[in-house]
C-alpha cells in the first residue's frame, strides 16, 4: 500500500468518530447541494450527483439529510444559504504546492481562518494560477489488492480507459481521464470490485520528495486544514512516504 493510501485510511478512521461525523455531514451534505445546483437532482442523468451521494451513503448519512441536500441544490428548499464551490492555490512548508477545494456561504470567513492556518505552519495562500499548472483533474480510485489479481485489474482499467494504474503491496489506485470515470467505474463494478475510494481529484504531475520529518509538518498542515468544515478536500504534490506515515503516527 502507498503512502499515501495508509493515510487515507488513518484519516478516514479519525473522521469515524462521533465527535467529526457533524463535520463530516456538513461537508457531505454541501457537495451534494453544489451538485444538485449545477447538473438537477436526477441521478440519471447528473452523476457528479450520484457520486456524491454514495459518498454520503458511505459514511452513513441519514436519508432525511440527503434528501434535505438535494433540495437545497435545486432550490426547493429556500431556507438554505447561497453555497460557492471555490480551489484555492497555496504552498506550505518547504514550497509544497497546494489546491484546496472549499465550499462556503462566506468566503471572507473562509479565506481568513485559510489564511490563519497557513501562515502559522509556515504556508501561505497564491495567486490563481501559480499552483493549478502542477496539477490535473482525474478520475481517481483505490482499493485493496486482496484475492485480485493485478494484471487482470490493469487489463480492465486500462481497456475501460484508465491512464495509470498503480500496484502497491496490498492497494491498488487508478488513475484516469475524467470523461473515463464512469467507464472505469463501471468495468470495476463488473469485476467485483467496489473501490474505497471513487472521485474526481488533483492530480500532482511531479511530486516533491522531502526528508521524512519535514514531510511530516506539510501532512501536519494539511489535516488542519481539513479541520475546517468549509474545506472538502486539500491535494498537494507532496510524496507520502510509508516512513513518514510511521513517524506520524508516533508521533
Amino acid at each position: 500500500m502507498s503512502g499515501h493510501s495508509k493515510w487515507s485510511t488513518i484519516k478516514r478512521k479519525k473522521a469515524a468518530n462521533d465527535a467529526k461525523r457533524g463535520a463530516a455531514f456538513t461537508r457531505l451534505a454541501r457537495e451534494i447541494a453544489i451538485a444538485a445546483r449545477q447538473g438537477g437532482g436526477d441521478l440519471e442523468t447528473n452523476f457528479t450527483l450520484r457520486l456524491a451521494i454514495d459518498r454520503a451513503k458511505t459514511e452513513n448519512m441519514p436519508k432525511d439529510n440527503i434528501e434535505r441536500a438535494i433540495k437545497r441544490g435545486t432550490g426547493e428548499d429556500k431556507e438554505g444559504t447561497v453555497l460557492e464551490q471555490i480551489m484555492y492555490e497555496a504552498y506550505g512548508p518547504s514550497g509544497v504546492a497546494m489546491m484546496i477545494e472549499v465550499v462556503t456561504d462566506n468566503r471572507r470567513r473562509t479565506v481568513a481562518e485559510l489564511r490563519h492556518v497557513l501562515s502559522r505552519m509556515g504556508g501561505n495562500l497564491a495567486e490563481s494560477g501559480a499552483v493549478s499548472w502542477q496539477f490535473t483533474r482525474s478520475a481517481y480510485f483505490a482499493f485493496p489488492s486482496t484475492d485480485l489479481d493485478p494484471d487482470h485489474v490493469f487489463e480492465v482499467a486500462v481497456e475501460a480507459g484508465a491512464n495509470d494504474v498503480i500496484l502497491g503491496e496490498d492497494d491498488i489506485e487508478v488513475i484516469a481521464p475524467v470523461e473515463s470515470f464512469k467507464a472505469v467505474d463501471d468495468a470495476l463494478h463488473a469485476v467485483g470490485i467496489d473501490p474505497d475510494e471513487a472521485g474526481l481529484r488533483m492530480i500532482p504531475n511531479t511530486l516533491m520528495d522531502l526528508p521524512a520529518e519535514n514531510t511530516v509538518k506539510v501532512m501536519r498542515l494539511i489535516e488542519d486544514l481539513e479541520e475546517n468544515e468549509d474545506v472538502q478536500q486539500v491535494y498537494s504534490n507532496l510524496e507520502i512516504t510509508d516512513d513518514a506515515v510511521a513517524l506520524l503516527e508516533a508521533a
